[in-house]
């Protein structure tokens, strides 16, 4: 991410290869990156969010049990590839893993296949990973993260490190940890409505903070391609949920502006269904700048509306590790994951339990 620019449109993203999409067992998968950055939008696509009743008592719906001992192993697993980056060994490895493990909750697996152009004009290649709950529901949530790692700690207070790439825990893998945890459990007591858990790739490749000039649309490639060519025809969901660095020791969430933009409804509901919960310091009701992340695009161009849960922590970009080469395991809380899932489910099972 990056401090945001003024409120605006966004342009016309760079074209992107025709999808190329297979059903679980598409080989020869190639990974890349992508982040997040602070950006603008305006009220094209704009639709409320359903919201369950003031009445209901969140803290009695009963959800499936999320480990958190469970999602943190899916986490250190994707660490041990190295580095998911463009076109690495690592990216491939972790893709194929991902794949794999969804494959064996899920009712359906789809591999998004695309090629794009980075910042600097270079070629890559990623993949989005589709496992989807109950695919024949007409109505669907859409539960989103990103699983690479980004080619650059270009925020690491060592200079001579700002060109090595960052481990990825906190900002990658803690989100797709938490997809993986949530497909699991939630096989196991399925809502009454399709779930579709969305690992985006090549969301944190955009330019490098030593690049003097800003250029639009050089981050969260694989959502943008997504957005456009979504895995499923004329794909749409009631609502979506993003989830970046989600697993810092001292979490904190806010309303960002992009996610109250285009989905008051939903914000509004996630925080008061975390506040039920007992989470209201951390689910803080503040309002909170722009940021440029996969739901901007998901909000956008596929008119879904998406809110962002990240990490905000006033006092750093983020969190103190991000973008640089300290983003390792000790940086995730698995509790922190729990808590997150639990106010997720709760939201979606509070409207769509059996």
């Amino acid at each position: 991410m990056q401090p945001m620019q003024p409120i605006k449109p966004i342009k016309p993203i760079n074209p992107i290869n025709p999808i190329k999409s297979t059903l679980l067992g598409l080989v020869g998968i190639i990974g890349i990156v992508g982040l997040m950055v602070f950006t603008g939008c305006n009220g094209k696509g704009k639709r409320p969010a359903p919201q369950a009743p003031d009445a209901t008592d969140y803290s009695s719906v009963v959800v499936p049990a999320f480990n958190a001992d469970s999602a943190y192993a899916y986490a250190a697993a994707q660490m041990a590839f190295g580095p998911r980056i463009p076109g690495s060994a690592a990216a491939r490895k972790c893709a194929a893993y991902i794949a794999d493990r969804m494959g064996g909750w899920c009712d359906t697996v789809v591999l998004q296949s695309f090629a794009t152009t980075l910042w600097d004009g270079s070629e890559a290649r990623g993949v989005n990973i589709i496992g989807s709950l109950n695919p024949s529901a007409p109505k669907r949530i859409l539960l989103a993260a990103h699983w690479d790692s980004r080619l650059w700690a270009d925020h690491d207070p060592d200079e001579a490190r700002r060109h090595d790439p960052v481990p990825g825990a906190n900002d990658g893998a803690s989100g797709s940890a938490m997809l993986m945890e949530l497909a699991r459990v939630m096989a196991t007591q399925k809502p009454q409505v399709g779930v579709d858990f969305v690992f985006f790739d090549l969301e944190d490749q955009g330019q490098p903070e030593w690049v003097d000039s800003y250029q639009d649309n050089t981050w969260c490639k694989g959502s943008q391609y997504w957005a456009q060519t979504p895995h499923r025809p004329y794909y749409t969901a009631v609502y979506g949920i993003l989830f970046d660095m989600v697993g810092t020791s001292q979490p904190r969430y806010t309303k960002e502006e992009i996610s109250r933009h285009y989905a008051p409804g939903l914000t509004d509901k996630v925080w008061n269904v975390a506040a039920a919960l007992g989470y209201s310091d951390v689910f803080q009701n503040k309002s909170t700048d722009p940021i440029l992340d996969d739901h901007l695009y998901v909000n956008q161009i596929a008119g879904i509306p998406t809110i962002d849960i990240v990490q905000n922590s006033p006092e750093c970009s983020f969190f103190t590790h991000w973008h640089t080469v300290s983003d390792d395991l000790s940086t995730i809380n698995p509790q922190t994951l729990a808590m997150v899932a639990r106010v997720v489910m709760t939201t979606i099972y509070a409207d769509y339990a059996k």
